[in-house]
């Protein structure tokens, strides 16, 4: 028996989000740059990702994702915690994240353009701002 996904509409839609951070801070021929700043209890939904990236989070905290629609999974995160992920041809991974903790969580997200599969669309409105949109301090 398959389980059915928490938030199983944005689920099912999330095969075509692009937005893989909340805000698209750059975008060049190469790469698109993606800030996220989650407050606790704040929680990005359900996104697509196609492209090879890497994240890397610039606070302390503590989210859990639910990964392909299985259950949510939680773990600790430090300044300067970084993965590298990359993705076959037709594969993919959708997933959230929801911060858990008791601090606010900051990531910045690079996406590589140039990856085995073509980026997915990104919706109307969504451009590059140019600017990281609030200030954090890291400690």
């Amino acid at each position: 028996m398959t389980q059915q996904p928490e938030f199983p509409e944005e689920f099912e839609a999330a095969g075509s989000n692009p937005c893989v951070g909340s805000v698209l801070v750059s975008q060049s021929e190469r790469n698109r740059v993606w800030y996220m700043h989650l407050k606790p209890g704040q929680r990005i939904g359900y996104h697509c990702h196609v492209l090879d990236y890497f994240w890397t989070c610039l606070t302390n905290g503590r989210a859990q994702s639910r990964i392909d629609g299985a259950a949510p999974v939680a773990r600790d995160y430090a300044p300067g915690d970084t993965a590298h992920m990359s993705y076959a041809k037709g594969e993919r991974m959708i997933h959230d994240l929801e911060n858990v903790g008791d601090t606010d969580l900051v990531f910045i997200t690079v996406e590589n353009l140039d990856s085995a599969n073509d980026p997915l669309p990104l919706p109307d409105g969504v451009t590059p701002t140019g600017a990281i949109p609030d200030r954090i301090s890291v400690q």
